[in-house]
């Protein structure tokens, strides 16, 4: 469902925010429910972070080779979906203020909703965290004579 021009958002939003492809409902954790949708930066179903309501959205996805994509959905072309989306990638090779400052400036110079910027700058770091090789958990130290004493005796 995309937004048209006779019709509002909000309208687009009260009759799809029960039933959509994107809708993950849970019954365990009090009814939760998620979002699948790629536009959605925080995996929430709501009206304020869903891309396919919104006429424009942000979207942050892995990359090849450790890069970022950021995925903006253009006000033009509602009606041709392959057209209606935009994609820059941030190579890997970058470091992560680097990519956080492009991902900021791209938005706010597209004019972009600056109530998004925190939520994908957020979502751009847990990907690039999940980049990282996990590091090995260190044997426990003895501490106190005590525990040396015991460890002696074994």
């Amino acid at each position: 469902m995309e937004h048209h021009s006779n019709i509002s958002a909000d309208l687009i939003w009260e009759i799809a925010r029960a039933n959509n492809s994107y809708l993950v409902k849970r019954r365990s954790g009090g009814g939760a429910q998620f979002s699948r949708d790629p536009l959605n930066l925080v995996n929430k179903h709501s009206r304020k972070y869903d891309g396919f309501v919104n006429d424009k959205a942000v979207g942050i996805h892995p990359a090849e080779k450790g890069g970022i994509t950021l995925i903006t959905k253009k006000t033009k072309h509602h009606n041709r979906p392959a057209a209606n989306k935009n994609e820059v990638t941030f190579a890997g090779n970058k470091s992560g203020p680097k990519i956080y400052k492009g991902i900021v400036n791209y938005t706010a110079k597209q004019g972009y909703r600056a109530d998004l910027r925190q939520e994908s700058v957020a979502r751009a770091s847990a990907l690039l965290q999940s980049y990282r090789p996990k590091k090995d958990i260190p044997e426990k130290k003895l501490r106190g004579s005590k525990a040396k004493k015991a460890a002696e005796k074994e």
